[in-house]
């Protein structure tokens, strides 16, 4: 009797785990359905995560393949490193594609919410007003720019050159106009995702748009919009569907050109709020039909900070061997909103910048001109990359990671680029004059190495020059590494 009731109790538990479990996946499938409902787009949302990721499977199989024909099936090949992979950032993923121009996004590596972003834009041409939840500096590699941002409910507008840095924070509203006639104008920026809603992601809203793309006022109802803007609905449906060309369009005077529009906004009835979209269109349009021989006006107008040229400063170090310059927030007050350094380094041919390391960044490099090599040593002490790179190949550091640039033997090597802190990143220099190995000098040093401390001493004070050092014999020749599909033509 015993053992009958002692089984019976057994089953009965068994059956209160098997429904306990049941109610449990019942619940998670009703709250994913309830989820949907309330977030239509979260179904949809996964289904594209999920291409998303197949479609990642299928480039990194590509890549890999590419990378067993570039080094010719052994070791003895002439194609890059595996480490390679890691350290140049190939992908580039398109965002924005029009007739006007285009809009390129290297992600970032690792814990770093920093992107690179590269803006291509045909003459007479206009990135449409937006805002993003991420922040922007941008760097003019070629060409002329008109920016114009909204800063501290006022708008502000300057004339952006070739060497020019200008940041434009999360949430501000902007728009950016090629005014050239026939100069294309390419922009090389950070985007730094740390305000962004999501992790290591950002979004533009569109405020100018119609169909496409859509602004954000077309969310609301009309009747809603028509009573906020104090206009007919007919005249707000006008206002949303005109545009259908996308985020990058050509100026023109046609009727239903992205100016038209503008102008129609900016004439609309109603009092003008302090935070003014239609005091941005109306700056534009005035802008616009400036006289191109009016000489008084610079280009400059509303209270904001101005740009930065990175040309016109004078070099943080230099030699006859090349120069460097590093911008913090105390030389471009901007940079300490987000905590963003900004460097240039040119190196004569043959050149070395020394190997170092960053202590508290994370860097992220684009190659200007020239070509040269990238050295990245583990922190085991074995080597992670030695790539050859050239003009227009991305490149990232890891903090603490040893690292040293190499100018070919064929001409100068110029590379710019970000790093993730504009606060105390001074490098530690590992090599050369005033390095840690000369820091580090002594007995205790020598017995390190196993050596004497006038041996060591020797190998020391041999090289003389600091930073930036003489030819060298590991500069490569003037073979060009095979091209890897990255963001390459998007800076030449």
């Amino acid at each position: 009797m015993r053992n009958t009731c002692v089984l019976l109790l057994a089953v009965l538990a068994l059956l209160a785990v098997a429904l306990a479990v049941s109610a449990h996946r019942d619940d998670e499938r009703w709250g994913r359905r309830g989820e949907e409902e309330r977030w239509p787009e979260g179904r949809g949302r996964r289904e594209e995560e999920e291409r998303g990721e197949e479609e990642e499977e299928r480039r990194s199989e590509r890549r890999g393949r590419r990378r067993e024909e570039e080094r010719g099936g052994d070791e003895g090949g002439t194609g890059r490193r595996e480490g390679d992979e890691w350290f140049l950032l190939q992908d580039a993923k398109s965002v924005v594609r029009t007739y006007a121009g285009s809009m390129k996004v290297v992600k970032g590596f690792g814990r770093s919410p920093m992107h690179i972003g590269f803006i291509t834009m045909e003459p007479k041409s206009l990135f449409v007003p937006q805002y993003l939840d991420s922040s922007l500096i941008l760097f003019v590699r070629r060409g002329e720019a008109r920016v114009g941002n909204i800063y501290k409910d006022e708008l502000v507008e300057r004339r952006l050159k070739v060497g020019d840095i200008y940041r434009i924070g999360a949430g501000s509203a902007f728009y950016l106009v090629n005014e050239a006639e026939g100069q294309r104008l390419h922009i090389v920026c950070s985007i730094d995702t740390s305000d962004s809603s999501l992790p290591h992601t950002f979004q533009s809203f569109y405020i100018g748009g119609g169909t496409y793309p859509k602004s954000v006022l077309s969310g609301f109802d009309r009747l809603t919009l028509s009573t906020a803007l104090n206009v007919t609905e007919e005249e707000v449906n006008d206002m949303l569907t005109s545009q259908d060309e996308g985020p990058i369009v050509y100026l023109s005077n046609t009727t239903h050109s992205p100016r038209s529009s503008m102008r129609r906004i900016s004439q609309m009835r109603g009092e003008e709020s302090t935070w003014s979209f239609r005091k941005m269109m109306n700056s534009f349009l005035d802008w616009s039909d400036k006289k191109k021989g009016d000489k008084k006006w610079g280009g400059r107008t509303g209270k904001g900070p101005d740009a930065y040229n990175l040309y016109d400063r004078k070099p943080d170090f230099k030699n006859d061997y090349g120069w460097s310059i590093a911008l913090d927030h105390k030389a471009y007050p901007p940079l300490r909103h987000n905590d963003i350094g900004v460097y240039l380094v040119n190196l004569t041919a043959g050149a070395m910048m020394a190997p170092h390391i960053n202590p508290m960044a994370i860097e992220y490099g684009i190659v200007l001109r020239g070509s040269g090599t990238i050295q990245i040593v583990y922190p085991n002490g074995s080597l992670a990359m030695n790539a050859k790179v050239n003009e227009g190949d991305v490149f990232w550091i890891p903090r603490f990671f040893p690292f040293c640039q190499i100018a070919s033997r064929t001409g100068p090597f110029e590379f710019f680029g970000f790093t993730t802190s504009a606060r105390n990143n001074w490098p530690q220099f590992l090599v050369g004059a005033n390095s840690l190995l000369h820091a580090l000098r002594g007995p205790e040093f020598a017995a390190s190495f196993g050596m004497s401390e006038a041996g060591l001493d020797g190998i020391i004070d041999a090289q003389r020059e600091s930073a930036i050092l003489p030819t060298a014999t590991v500069a490569p020749p003037d073979e060009r590494a095979p091209v890897g599909g990255g963001v390459r033509e998007m800076v030449t």
